[in-house]
C-alpha cells in the first residue's frame, strides 16, 4: 500500500501497545475493565483523527483514502478489536447515513459515531427470520403521525450496552416480501425496548433478544424512504461482510506460531505444517480478495455476489485456520509463560470462528448469492 500505509500501521500498533493491556482479548469479557480500555482507546484513536479516516471532514472524518481506513481495520482486528463495538458505526451505518439520511440525521448521529462516544446494535435478525431476512415479523403500524412498533430480534449483538439501534420493520405488504420495509433509527434508552442477554462461549453481551412493545416512533426517525427498506439492507450487506478484516488475526497468529514455539516447531507432524502453510496462502488469497473489494466499493460498483464471495471465503478461513491454530497450541507448553499470550489469543480465535459461518449472514447463503451472480454474468 506504499510508505504512508507503512507509517500508518506502525502507529497504530505503537498505540496498541502503549495503550492496550497485553493480554486483552476484547471489549466483551466477564471483566467490565475490558469495555472500559475500549471506550479509551476509541477516544483516542477519534482524537488523533484515526477512528473515520476516510469520512468526509463535514462528516468528522479525516478525508482519507479508502486504503489508510483498511490499515485501520486490518490492525484493529488482528488485535481484538480494540475499539469494541464502534467497527459496526465506523464500518457501515455512519456510511449508511450519509448515503440515504437526511441532513438533521446525519447531523445528529455522524458527529458521535466519528467522535467514539455511541455504540449502535443492528435489529434485524429474528427467531423466523435469520438467512431469510425479508420473512420477518416485526411491524410497524402508522399511529396517529407517528408509527407503533411490536415485534421480536434475536442474535442482536450489543444490545446491553447499545445507545441506538438500527431497526427493520415491516411497514406493508408487497406482492415480494423484500417489499414494504422500512429502517427505523431507535434510541435504545426507550422504555418499550426489552433486552434479555443470551448466554454463549463467545462471551457477555455478543448476543441478545430485543423485544418492541409498541414502540413509538415518528417519521424523523426513519432512514431512506418508508417501504424501500430493503435497498438500504442490501447496502449495509455490502459494507457490512467487508468491514471485518478477519484474514488479519488468522495471519497474525499463524505468523507467531514457529516463534512460539521455537525448537519444537521442526517436529510437528509435517502434515500439520503442511495446513499451516496452506493457511497462511489462504490469508493472502483473502487479503487479496478483500482489497479487490474495496476497490469495487470505493468507486460505487460492487453487486451482493462480489461481497458473498469474500464472505465465503474469509469465514472458512477463520474456521479452518482456526483448527491448524488449536493442533498447533496443543503442542505448546502450558508452563511457558512467553507463550500464555498464544494460547489464550488462539482459544478466543477458535470459540469465535464456530459463529463465523452463520453470522451476518449464513454461508449457506452467500452461496446462493454467489452462485445467482455468476449464473446472471454466464446470460
Amino acid at each position: 500500500m506504499g510508505p504512508e500505509a507503512d507509517a500508518l500501521r506502525r502507529q497504530l500498533r505503537q498505540l496498541i501497545k502503549a495503550h492496550v493491556p497485553e493480554h486483552f482479548l476484547g471489549a466483551f469479557t466477564d471483566d467490565p475493565a475490558d469495555l472500559e480500555v475500549a471506550q479509551r482507546f476509541c477516544r483516542l484513536l477519534a482524537e488523533r483523527n484515526l477512528l473515520c479516516m476516510a469520512w468526509p471532514k463535514e462528516f468528522g472524518g479525516g478525508n482519507a483514502s479508502v486504503w489508510e481506513q483498511t490499515v485501520v481495520r486490518e490492525e484493529m482486528w488482528a488485535h481484538h478489536e480494540p475499539r469494541g463495538a464502534q467497527y459496526m458505526g465506523v464500518n457501515w451505518v455512519g456510511p449508511i447515513i450519509m448515503r440515504h439520511g437526511t441532513e438533521e440525521q446525519q447531523r445528529k448521529h455522524l458527529p458521535p459515531i466519528a467522535n467514539g462516544e455511541v455504540i449502535w446494535c443492528q435489529g434485524f435478525s429474528e427467531p423466523e427470520a435469520g438467512s431469510d431476512l425479508a420473512s420477518l415479523r416485526t411491524a410497524a403500524r402508522r399511529d396517529g403521525d407517528g408509527w407503533l412498533v411490536s415485534g421480536q430480534k434475536i442474535w442482536t449483538s450489543y444490545a446491553t450496552m447499545a445507545q441506538w439501534c438500527f431497526l427493520l420493520a415491516r411497514t406493508s405488504k408487497g406482492e415480494k416480501k423484500q417489499q414494504g420495509l422500512t429502517i427505523f433509527l431507535v434510541p435504545m434508552d426507550n422504555p418499550a425496548i426489552q433486552v434479555r442477554p443470551i448466554r454463549s462461549m463467545l462471551g457477555p453481551h455478543h448476543l441478545n433478544e430485543v423485544f418492541f412493545d409498541d414502540l413509538r416512533v415518528t417519521d424523523d426517525d426513519v432512514l431512506g424512504t418508508v417501504d424501500a427498506g430493503w435497498s438500504i439492507v442490501q447496502d449495509v450487506m455490502s459494507f457490512e461482510r467487508v468491514g471485518i478484516a478477519r484474514y488479519a488475526r488468522c495471519e497474525r497468529l499463524l505468523a507467531a506460531a514457529p516463534g512460539v514455539l521455537g525448537d519444537r516447531w521442526e517436529s510437528l507432524p509435517a502434515e500439520l505444517r503442511g495446513r499451516w502453510t496452506r493457511m497462511l496462502t489462504h490469508c493472502r488469497r483473502a487479503r487479496l480478495m478483500a482489497y479487490r473489494v474495496v476497490s469495487l466499493q470505493s468507486s460505487g460498483r460492487i453487486q451482493p455476489g462480489d461481497a458473498a464471495a469474500y464472505h465465503i471465503t474469509v469465514t472458512k478461513l477463520d474456521q479452518d485456520s482456526a483448527e491448524v491454530l488449536m493442533e498447533i497450541a496443543a503442542e505448546v507448553s502450558h508452563d511457558d509463560p512467553g507463550a500464555k499470550w498464544f494460547l489464550g489469543e488462539v482459544e478466543d480465535h477458535w470459540r469465535y470462528s464456530q459463529a463465523s459461518t452463520v453470522s451476518s449472514g449464513s454461508i449457506e447463503m452467500q452461496r446462493i448469492l454467489l452462485s445467482r451472480a455468476m449464473l446472471a454474468g454466464a446470460k
